[in-house]
């Protein structure tokens, strides 16, 4: 049989044959064992833009009573101007911030913005730019079963992060009047939760995480990255959400029981502290309308605009009582310096 030579054939068997590590060929480039990284390729994204907040608070306010006057926590980049966010109970009454980047960098920080609906807030880095930030994702798709990751710093500024799954997403309420309509809840808890990332399989910020919720083994809850971005640049333009009504508040603190919701405690800066209420007040009626839970006092609440006179039906010793408390704008009482 005649072998048939195309050009291009022919071309290919003129080329010299180079054996692997031959003189003259270009070695392969290879990381050495102490250059490859052991974090998941989703930490190594945020890592950079993650930084340890060290708070110094008023010491004779109201939060530190309950907070303390020096607080620790996390915070993410997500402007390259050096606009980070973190919870906002962080930045209650601050009145000192410093700052530390992933870099070793070290620098002055200060509030430019509260959201106490959401419970985030915004400070501003002092140092020059621009600083790495975090690529904020869509949390609108997060369900149960998905994979996160929590990323946050600790007081000795060592990387903390925890690998694991979207354990539920369901609306969350506590005791200081606040309520999420949807909140991420992640397992298994990261031992810094406040004002750490939770991210996707991506690196993507999907949520903040802000709190640690029930018994060992604990969950963390996140507030969903979707509660922020919206509204990001209205918190570093005017300082909090000058958009929305202002939400009533009374300082009044809750708990649920199995006949229904009943008073715990006032705060000492609220209007339902000079209005009577005692603990264990059952909260019968908001304006007239019957309410059995948290989420349903809040909805009753919340329906009406910060000033409004607010009554509440109470039982106290079988005998029922009505209470008339002249609501605030809670905003007032931190304002962004």
């Amino acid at each position: 049989m005649k072998r048939i030579v195309t050009p291009m054939l022919a071309s290919l068997l003129l080329l010299p044959t180079l054996a692997p590590g031959a003189p003259g060929s270009a070695p392969e480039p290879r990381l050495h064992p102490k250059e490859v990284s052991a974090l998941p390729s989703f930490v190594r994204r945020v890592e950079p833009s993650v930084v340890a907040l060290r708070v110094r608070n008023a010491e004779k306010a109201t939060s530190s009573a309950r907070l303390g006057s020096r607080r620790f926590g996390s915070g993410v980049i997500f402007d390259q101007r050096g606009y980070v966010v973190t919870v906002s109970y962080l930045l209650l009454d601050a009145v000192a911030i410093e700052a530390r980047g992933r870099d070793g960098r070290t620098v002055p920080a200060r509030v430019v913005g509260l959201d106490l609906d959401t419970g985030l807030g915004v400070v501003k880095l002092e140092g020059a730019g621009p600083w790495p930030a975090a690529t904020l994702g869509d949390s609108r798709a997060v369900a149960a079963g998905a994979r996160t990751g929590t990323i946050g710093v600790d007081e000795d500024n060592d990387l903390v992060q925890v690998s694991g799954a979207v354990h539920a997403v369901r609306r969350f309420s506590a005791y200081w009047e606040y309520m999420l309509d949807r909140a991420i809840i992640v397992a298994p808890a990261s031992p810094q939760w406040g004002g750490s990332a939770v991210v996707n399989e991506r690196g993507e910020v999907v949520g903040i995480a802000s709190l640690r919720l029930g018994e060992p083994p604990h969950v963390n809850l996140a507030v969903p990255i979707e509660k922020f971005v919206p509204v990001k640049d209205e918190l570093i333009a005017s300082g909090r959400i000058a958009s929305r009504p202002p939400r009533p508040w009374l300082g009044l603190y809750t708990v649920a029981v199995a006949d229904g919701l009943v008073v715990s405690e006032t705060s000492p800066v609220g209007p339902a502290s000079r209005a009577g209420f005692r603990q264990g007040d059952r909260i019968l009626r908001v304006n007239g309308v019957a309410v059995a839970s948290q989420e349903e006092f809040y909805e009753q609440l919340w329906s009406r605009r910060a000033g409004d006179l607010i009554e509440l039906a109470i039982e106290r010793d079988k005998q029922v009582h009505i209470i008339a408390v002249p609501s605030v704008d809670r905003h007032r009482l931190y304002p962004v310096r």
